[in-house]
C-alpha cells in the first residue's frame, strides 16, 4: 500500500528560493561552457594521440619470443593471459589459480521509491504530493529503513551478516615472454563461476552465526514459521535466489546456509527470500587470449606517449588487429564527444530557464500566466542554449581546428539570423521568388 506526504510551500518561500534558482542559473551556465570546452579540447587531443599511436605501432608476430627489435616500441600482439599464482579469500577458505577472484554480496532489503506531483494553487502557493512505495530487492549494501518516511516499513530491514565485497588480483600476469602490467592486468575481463568447494566446518560456522542473529531478531523459528512483513505485490524477478544456470552439483543445505554452483546464500531458504538474507557470489578471472597494444618496456608493458603527452595503452579480449582497435578508440572517442555536447547544451538550456525563474514565480498567484510564460521561455531557452552551444563549440574548434570551427560558427551565425532577424520570412520571399522565375511562360493562343 503506498503512502503519500502532502507539503505545501508559500509564496514567499517560492520567491526567495527563486532568486536562489537564477544563481544557480549563472553557475549552470558557465559550468556547462567550460565542459563544451574542455570536451572540444579533449576530443581533438585524443584523436590526434590516436591517430599518432596508430602510426607508430607496430606488429609484434610473437610475444612468445622477447626480441630486442621492440624495446621502447608500441606494439600489436596477441597472446595468452596466463598466471602461476594461487589467489585466496581467506574468511571462506577459497583458493583459485585466477588472474583475480571476487566476491559479490547482496542483501535482501526492503527499498523505498518516491514519485513527486506538484500543483501551483491561486495565489501563489505549491502543493507537492509525494507518494512513497516499497519492494523486496536485492541490493549492493544494507539499507537503513529507519529513515523511511511510513512507519509501517521503519524498522523492517536487518541482515543475518555484515561481510564485504572483494577483488583480489594476481601481482603477476605473462603475456608470452613477457609480464603485463597492472592496468592491462584489471582490463581482462573474462570471468567465470568459481566453483566452489568450501571447509564444512567453515559453513558450520556461519550457519550457527546466522540461526544466533536470526533467533535475536526473530525469535527461535519453526521450519514452517510464517514471516510478518507489510504486504508487497510479488516481484517475480527477485523470487529466485540461484539463476537456472548455475551448477548445482556441489550443493550443500544446512538450515541458514546454502551452497550451490558459486553462491553462498545466508538465510531459512535459497528460492524463497526473505528480509535479511544475503547472498555471496564467487567469481574468478581466467586466462586467456588478448590483445595488447603498449609500448614495450624491458620484459613488460607501458603507456604510450603521444606528442601532445596524453597516454595511450589498451587490452582487447580475443585477437584484433592494429587498425580493428584503433577503429574502436576512434568510434568510443567520438561517442563520448556527442554525450558531453549533448550534456553540455541540455545544462545551458536549464542555466538559461533558472534565469527566468524569479518571473515565473511572480506570476504563479495567476498558475496559466505562470505557465504559458515558463512555455514561453522553454522554447526561448532551447533556441538560445543551442546558439550558444554551438558558438562555444566553435570557439573551440577555431582554437583548436580552425577551418571546422569557422563553419560551426557560420551554422550557428546563420540560425541567429533566422529565429532572431526575420531570417524565416526572408528564406520564404526568396523561395517564393526563385519559384516565380520558375514557373513556364504560358504557350501562345493559336
Amino acid at each position: 500500500m503506498a503512502y503519500t506526504e502532502k507539503t505545501t510551500t508559500g509564496y514567499g518561500t517560492r520567491v526567495g528560493n527563486s532568486l536562489k534558482a537564477v544563481l544557480m542559473g549563472f553557475v549552470l551556465i558557465i559550468g556547462a561552457t567550460i565542459l563544451l570546452w574542455w570536451n572540444e579540447g579533449r576530443a581533438v587531443k585524443t584523436a590526434d594521440m590516436l591517430e599518432d599511436a596508430q602510426g607508430a605501432c607496430v606488429e609484434m608476430p610473437n610475444p612468445d619470443k622477447k626480441s630486442a627489435e621492440f624495446e621502447g616500441e608500441l606494439v600489436c600482439a596477441t597472446a595468452m593471459a596466463n598466471t602461476d599464482e594461487v589467489l585466496t579469500d581467506a574468511d571462506f577458505g577459497i583458493s583459485e589459480n585466477a588472474i583475480s577472484l571476487s566476491r559479490k554480496v547482496e542483501y535482501y532489503q526492503w527499498v523505498e521509491h518516491s514519485e513527486s506531483k506538484s500543483e501551483d494553487k491561486l495565489g501563489g502557493k505549491q502543493e507537492t504530493t509525494t507518494t512513497y512505495t516499497y519492494t523486496q530487492e536485492w541490493v549492493s549494501s544494507p539499507v537503513n529503513s529507519g529513515d523511511f518516511k511510513d512507519p509501517a516499513y521503519q524498522g523492517k530491514n536487518y541482515t543475518w551478516a555484515n561481510i564485504e565485497s572483494q577483488d583480489v588480483w594476481a601481482e603477476k600476469v605473462t603475456f608470452g615472454a613477457y609480464v603485463l602490467n597492472e592496468s592491462l592486468i584489471h582490463s581482462i575481463s573474462s570471468t567465470e563461476a568459481v566453483e566452489l568447494n568450501v571447509n564444512d566446518q567453515v559453513l558450520a560456522s556461519m550457519d550457527k552465526s546466522v540461526a544466533d542473529v536470526y533467533a535475536r531478531i526473530k525469535g527461535v523459528p519453526t521450519v514452517n514459521a510464517a514471516v510478518t512483513e507489510p504486504a508487497v505485490a510479488a516481484d517475480d524477478s527477485v523470487k529466485t535466489a540461484i539463476p537456472d544456470s548455475i551448477k548445482q552439483d556441489n550443493k550443500v543445505d544446512l538450515e541458514y546456509v546454502h551452497q550451490a554452483g558459486n553462491v553462498i546464500y545466508l538465510g531459512r531458504t535459497m528460492n524463497a527470500p526473505e528480509i535479511g538474507d544475503v547472498r555471496i557470489t564467487f567469481e574468478k578471472t581466467v586466462p586467456a587470449k588478448v590483445t595488447v597494444v603498449s609500448q614495450v618496456e624491458g620484459n613488460t608493458f607501458k603507456p604510450f606517449v603521444a606528442k601532445n603527452k596524453k597516454k595511450f595503452q589498451t587490452l582487447r579480449m580475443g585477437k584484433k588487429t592494429i587498425d580493428e582497435i584503433f577503429e574502436e578508440e576512434n568510434e568510443a572517442n567520438s561517442m563520448w564527444t556527442w554525450i558531453l555536447r549533448i550534456v553540455g547544451t541540455l545544462l545551458v538550456i536549464s542555466g538559461i530557464k533558472s534565469l527566468f525563474s524569479f518571473v515565473e514565480t511572480l506570476l504563479k498567484v495567476v498558475p496559466f500566466l505562470s505557465s504559458l510564460f515558463a512555455f514561453g521561455v522553454g522554447i526561448i531557452a532551447t533556441i538560445i542554449g543551442i546558439v550558444y552551444s554551438l558558438i562555444v563549440i566553435a570557439l573551440a574548434w577555431i582554437f583548436y581546428r580552425p577551418v571546422l570551427g569557422i563553419i560551426l560558427l557560420l551554422i550557428a551565425g546563420f540560425l541567429v539570423w533566422v529565429f532572431a532577424f526575420n531570417g524565416k520570412k526572408k528564406l520564404a520571399e526568396l523561395a517564393n521568388k526563385n519559384k516565380g522565375n520558375a514557373e513556364p511562360e504560358a504557350a501562345p493562343a493559336e
